[in-house]
């Protein structure tokens, strides 16, 4: 099954919610990528917010991306209490 990403939503302290298309939400965590070459960008918070949906992934303006299965992989499930929001 190829997963990819369905929505793509930033939350505070570096963390993003994303929708796969299996159904389930998860919750990403960027900070451990901060102070890694062209992560870093995403340290603005604004910038870090500009995050969009991007062929199946999601990316940020200046091509900073990840893709989907890294992305399932590495996130955990989300609270309900942040998807019903």
């Amino acid at each position: 099954m190829i997963i990819t990403v369905t929505a793509v939503r930033p939350l505070d302290n570096y963390q993003l919610e994303l929708s796969f298309s299996t159904g389930e939400t998860r919750r990403f965590d960027v900070r451990p990528y901060l102070n890694k070459g062209i992560f870093s960008e995403l340290k603005d918070a604004a910038y870090f917010r500009s995050v969009r949906l991007a062929f199946g992934s999601i990316a940020w303006p200046h091509e900073q991306d990840f893709g989907p299965e890294s992305l399932y992989v590495e996130s955990v499930c989300a609270p309900a209490a942040t998807r019903e929001q």
